[in-house]
């Protein structure tokens, strides 16, 4: 049967490079399909020499951009290959398209690999140093109505399980970014999300120290508790909890 597989990922790895859309297309969309339901099918076309190269250079055309980023995203389900996908130029890849995605598709599959690659703790720093905390601020920050907010807040939050990245996102604007967004009614409810991330910065003490500056910042949180969902409510308890045992520390 892997035999049978690895035929069929073969050819569609040679079709994907054809100069047709419509053949690029339905290859694309068949390894789409063949990575999503098995990490034995993830590996087998990690194995191939320049499937990768080949799969990321498709993601910079915006006609292959969305499909090639999916199977991409597949790949980075197994562990072991979050590391050979995170190179740098490819994280400088990602950042770009986050700023500058050829369709809402392709913002979001970039957001969620970023994700998913940044759950391997040895990348938290690799996205640190190749400036992914300020690009995803900077998206965030006009975000709140587009469709990727969402997988931009959970990149943003697993990125800062790094204390390095907490203060990268500190000094380029996060806070407010958040706070607009917990802040704002529009479209699906993204403040918990949002209040996760704060939680985060609040073990710090630049972030903690950031976010008892905002003005009305206790009384934002406990209407949060009155009227949002329950991850808002926990976040912001959580929150509050933070904010009144600093107060107590510095008395």
């Amino acid at each position: 049967m892997s035999i049978q597989v690895l035929e069929a990922i073969t050819e569609c790895l040679a079709q994907i490079q054809s100069e047709s859309h419509e053949i690029q297309h339905k290859a694309l969309r068949t390894l789409s399909y063949l990575t999503k339901v098995s990490p034995q099918n993830r590996n087998l076309l990690a194995q191939i020499d320049d499937a990768i190269p080949i799969l990321l250079f498709l993601s910079k055309s915006s006609t292959t951009q969305g499909l090639s980023l999916s199977v991409l995203f597949n790949l980075s389900l197994n562990p072991n290959l979050r590391q050979i996908l995170a190179k740098m130029d490819t994280i400088q890849h990602l950042n770009s398209l986050i700023l500058t995605p050829s369709s809402p598709e392709s913002g979001m599959f970039a957001a969620s690999l970023i994700c998913s690659l940044a759950m391997l703790d040895k990348n938290k720093a690799r996205f640190g140093v190749a400036g992914t905390v300020q690009v995803l601020v900077k998206a965030l920050s006009g975000a709140v109505q587009f469709s990727a907010a969402h997988h931009l807040l959970s990149s943003l939050a697993e990125l800062l399980q790094f204390h390095g990245n907490c203060t990268l996102a500190v000094r380029s604007g996060a806070v407010p970014v958040l706070f607009q967004v917990v802040e704002s009614t529009d479209g699906k409810d993204l403040a918990g999300s949002s209040l996760a991330s704060l939680g985060l910065l609040a073990r710090f003490k630049e972030g903690i120290e950031e976010i008892r500056a905002r003005d009305g910042v206790v009384g934002l949180l406990v209407d949060v508790l009155k009227r949002r969902c329950m991850l808002s409510r926990e976040g912001s308890a959580e929150l509050l909890l933070r904010l009144f045992e600093e107060s107590e520390e510095s008395m």
